[in-house]
This record gives C-alpha cells, sequence and structure tokens, in this order.
C-alpha cells in the first residue's frame, strides 16, 4: 500500500501548515497533497487532486462550511473519506458532520501520532465507532427528539393564542416591558398583565420567563 494522499483544509494558514509538516514528516506513510483555506476550495481541490482522505475544519467561511463541503464530497467522490477537523467537541456538530458523510473526527489540538493513526484507521476500514462519539451521537440524537416533542407541544398551544395574545407575546418576547407594551396598545398596564396571566396559564407555566425561555429554545420567533 502506498503513501495516503491527504488534504487539509482549514481557514487558518498556521494550521494547514503545522498539520501539513506533522503529516509529512518520514514514517507518517501520509502525503499531503494541497491544502484548502474555504470549503468550496476543499472540494474543487478534491475534484482535481481526488485524494485519499480529506481533513475538513468544520468551520471556515461559514459556521457550517465544512459540513457542507463533506455532503458535497461524499456525493460527488464516494471513494474520498472525509475526516472532520473541531477545537472542540460540540456534539451538535459532530452529529451533523456524521450525518452529511465524515468517517471520523479528529480535535485539532490532539497529539500528532494519534492524528496519523486516525487517518490510517479510516483509511484501512479498521475505524470502529468509539465510545465517546457513540455516546454524542445517542445524545444529540435525544436531544433532537425531544426538541420536536417541545415543538409540537408549543405549536399546539400557539394555536390557542388569540391575535392579542400572540402580539403581546411576541413584544414580550422582543424585550419590551409591560408598561412599555401597555403605552403601545393604549391600556392600563393591569390590562396587559391580565393577558399576561392568560398566556402563562395556557402554556402552563408561572412565570413568563419560562415561556419566553421556551420560545427561544425552539426559535418561535426567529425570522
Amino acid at each position: 500500500m502506498g503513501r495516503i494522499k491527504v488534504i487539509i483544509a482549514d481557514d487558518m494558514e498556521e494550521i494547514r501548515l503545522h498539520l501539513s509538516e506533522e503529516l509529512s514528516r518520514e514514517g507518517t506513510g501520509i502525503e499531503v497533497a494541497g491544502t484548502a483555506q474555504s470549503g468550496h476550495e476543499a472540494v474543487e481541490l478534491t475534484r482535481s487532486k481526488l485524494p485519499d482522505i480529506v481533513l475538513m475544519d468544520i468551520q471556515m467561511e461559514t459556521r457550517t462550511a465544512g459540513i457542507t463541503a463533506i455532503q458535497k464530497i461524499h456525493e460527488m467522490f464516494p471513494i474520498v473519506k472525509c475526516i472532520a477537523l473541531t477545537i472542540h467537541e460540540d456534539e451538535e456538530f459532530i452529529f451533523r458532520a456524521y450525518m452529511a458523510g465524515a468517517a471520523d473526527y479528529i480535535i485539532k489540538t490532539n497529539p500528532t501520532d494519534k492524528i496519523v493513526s486516525s487517518i490510517h484507521a479510516v483509511m484501512e476500514n479498521k475505524l470502529l465507532l468509539r465510545p465517546e462519539v457513540g455516546k454524542k451521537l445517542i445524545d444529540e440524537y435525544q436531544h433532537i427528539q425531544e426538541n420536536q416533542v417541545k415543538m409540537k407541544e408549543t405549536l399546539q398551544i400557539m394555536l390557542m393564542i388569540n391575535t392579542t395574545e400572540y402580539e403581546i407575546l411576541r413584544m414580550v418576547y422582543a424585550g419590551y416591558t409591560y408598561r412599555e407594551i401597555a403605552e403601545l396598545r393604549y391600556v392600563q398596564e393591569t390590562t396587559i398583565r391580565s393577558q399576561i396571566q392568560h398566556i402563562l396559564k395556557k402554556f402552563n407555566k408561572n412565570k413568563m420567563k419560562d415561556v419566553i425561555r421556551l420560545l427561544r429554545e425552539l426559535k418561535i420567533f426567529d425570522d
């Protein structure tokens, strides 16, 4: 088996240079075929170089540029394996990288020998799902499932909210105080507080901050 041809994609030049130097050392069995500083460049470089493996930074020109690039490479060049590069173990990003087609992920600060071992394991199809990876995938899946249940329940409540309550809820979400809402709606503050109580009852909450926290978590009013 010849040397493993690798492309390194990262938007930070010092990381590209460091990984290129470390992976090209004698005895690693790795050849760095090129580097890219964006997801788009990584896809184009993969097209021209057709490497064995692409080390893909997750966050480059956008927060998920690497994930998008992994998906494109996985679809266009299925024989090319992608390994996600990340600075920290963020469950959501790792989960999305695996779903896009990543074969593994590597923490950038890992020792070189660990990175080299991961590359060889992926290349030789010897990589088994590490326990910590499996836990992250399960945790993220459970988080998605819980959010789906919360979203369904919240939407059912929102259908019971009348127009006035909806407008007040949106204003509270935007940061207006009860007094400011009363002035803007030309009513007494006590009227607004009474309507707030109706909203709380529908959400089965005691405090408005708990309702707003739920709406923010589910991005109900986010455009």
